[in-house]
C-alpha cells in the first residue's frame, strides 16, 4: 500500500475544473459533507442520505477526469481501517435498539441479532459516505497546496509544519521500502513461502525491519539538517502569501453546504 503513495501525489497535479479550485473551498466542503453526515441519527434515514452524497461524489469526480478505478483502489486501501469496527457490530447489542431478534447463535453464546446487522450496515455507509469525500480531496489537492490552504484557514502553524514533514518523509520512507523489496525479490527471497525454514524467514523479516529503522533513522537526520539549511523551520507556514477568494469559490461554498444541510433536514424530517 505504500508504494502508491507517488500516485495519490501524481494524480493530485491535474488540470480539471476541481484540481483548479483553491484548496481551502475544497477542504471547507469535505468538512461540510462529513459533519452532516455524522450529525445524521443512527436510523434508516442514513440510506437516502448516504445515496444522495454518492451522487453528489459521483458528479465531483467526474468533473475531476479521474478513473473509477482510482476511487475504487483508495476506497479499497482505507477499508480495512474502519471494516474491522464494522463487523464487530454484528455481534452486540446497540444502545440505539431495544428489541432485538437473533438471527444465529453461534456456540459460547455469541448471537448476531438483526438490529445490529442493520446497525453495522448504517455505520458502513456512514463511514463511506465520509471517506469518499477525503479520498476526493487528497486525489485533486497536492500536499502542499493541502497544507497552505488549511493554514490560511487556521489551521496552526506548528501542526501545519508537522504534518508537512511527516509527509515529505513518508515518500522517502515508500522509496526506501520500494529498494528493499525489490532487493529480496532479486534473492527469491519470499516471507510467504513455505520451501523456507520458518525461523530463516523469521530471521530474515526481523534484520529487514532492523535496517529499515536504521536507515529511517538516518534518514530522517539528513533530512532535517537539509530543511535547516535551506531556512526550513517552525515559522515556515507563519508568513504565506495572501491569497484571497474569488466571488466563484464563495458561491461554491455557500451553494454545497446548502445543499449538504438541507439535504440532510430535509431526509432528517420527510424520512425518520
Amino acid at each position: 500500500m505504500i508504494e502508491h503513495l507517488a500516485t495519490i501525489e501524481r494524480d493530485a497535479q491535474g488540470t480539471s475544473r476541481v484540481h483548479q479550485l483553491d484548496a481551502r473551498v475544497k477542504i471547507i466542503v469535505t468538512f461540510a459533507a462529513i459533519i452532516t453526515m455524522v450529525a445524521m441519527p443512527y436510523s434508516t434515514a442514513v440510506y437516502p442520505l448516504a445515496l444522495c452524497w454518492f451522487v453528489l461524489f459521483a458528479v465531483w469526480w467526474s468533473l475531476s477526469g479521474l478513473s473509477p478505478r482510482v476511487v475504487l483502489w483508495r476506497y479499497l486501501m482505507t477499508l480495512p481501517f474502519g471494516l474491522f469496527i464494522i463487523v464487530f457490530q454484528i455481534f452486540f447489542k446497540n444502545p440505539y435498539y431495544e428489541v432485538f431478534t437473533p438471527i444465529v447463535t453461534f456456540p459460547l453464546g455469541i448471537t448476531i441479532y438483526a438490529q445490529s446487522v442493520e446497525f453495522a450496515i448504517i455505520l458502513a455507509l456512514k463511514f463511506t459516505a465520509c471517506i469518499i469525500w477525503v479520498i476526493l480531496l487528497s486525489s485533486t489537492t497536492p500536499m502542499e497546496d493541502l497544507l497552505q490552504g488549511a493554514r490560511r484557514l487556521g489551521f496552526p502553524s506548528v501542526m501545519a509544519l508537522s504534518l508537512g514533514m511527516m509527509i515529505r518523509y513518508l515518500f522517502v520512507f515508500a522509496e526506501m521500502y520500494a529498494d528493499i523489496n525489490n532487493a529480496l525479490a532479486v534473492r527469491h527471497f519470499n516471507a510467504f513461502s513455505r520451501n523456507l525454514p520458518y525461523r530463516y524467514r523469521l530471521e530474515v523479516l526481523a534484520y529487514t525491519i532492523g535496517t529499515m529503522f536504521l536507515r529511517s533513522y538516518e534518514q530522517g537526520e539528513r533530512t532535517y539538517t537539509a530543511m535547516l539549511c535551506r531556512g526550513y523551520g517552525k515559522d515556515a507556514y507563519e508568513h504565506l502569501e495572501k491569497k484571497t477568494l474569488t466571488g466563484r469559490d464563495y458561491g461554491l461554498m455557500a451553494s454545497m453546504i446548502m445543499v449538504f444541510i438541507a439535504t440532510a433536514a430535509g431526509v432528517f424530517l420527510f424520512w425518520a
